[in-house]
């Protein structure tokens, strides 16, 4: 088993309609407006970024993302991970009535030297640390898109 090789899986229903939480999504550079543990988004240009993250434990951990797939038909947005982790992300947005259906999914490696060394006795709590980072994020759009400051 490689320690420091990640899957992650979240789901979050919100009372918004689809087309709403998508383009909430897909304005990676308002992330820290309503995502706390997203410290900062630096744009690249108009298809990649840098983004810092820091969640409970501390410590952060700065990606470049890539957009590697961009299909708002299936509510799908995908990008490439690259510098403390390496990998791919994925938000998968589908209707569910009224409400709207998101699903996270994330493969990664940790390059952060630190983390690697921490990786057998740390791993709990580092997937305890990405439960808490996700738990916000998912109140954090909710309370977004209910006071109506996301683009529309």
């Amino acid at each position: 088993m490689d320690w420091n090789h990640y899957r992650f899986r979240s789901l979050w229903q919100l009372p918004v309609p689809a087309p709403d939480v998508y383009r909430a999504l897909e304005r990676v550079e308002d992330y820290p407006r309503w995502w706390p543990q997203v410290r900062e988004v630096t744009r690249l240009d108009d298809t990649s970024g840098v983004l810092r993250f820091r969640s409970l434990l501390p410590y952060d951990l700065c990606a470049t993302v890539r957009e590697g797939r961009r299909d708002p038909a299936a509510g799908v947005l995908e990008v490439e991970m690259s510098g403390d982790m390496e990998g791919w992300a994925r938000w998968t947005v589908a209707p569910r009535g009224s409400a709207t259906l998101v699903r996270y999914d994330q493969e990664v490696v940790v390059r952060k030297p630190l983390l690697r060394r921490l990786a057998v006795p740390g791993r709990p709590l580092f997937r305890a640390n990405h439960r808490l980072m996700m738990r916000a994020g998912r109140q954090g759009l909710t309370a977004h898109l209910a006071d109506g400051r996301q683009a529309v």
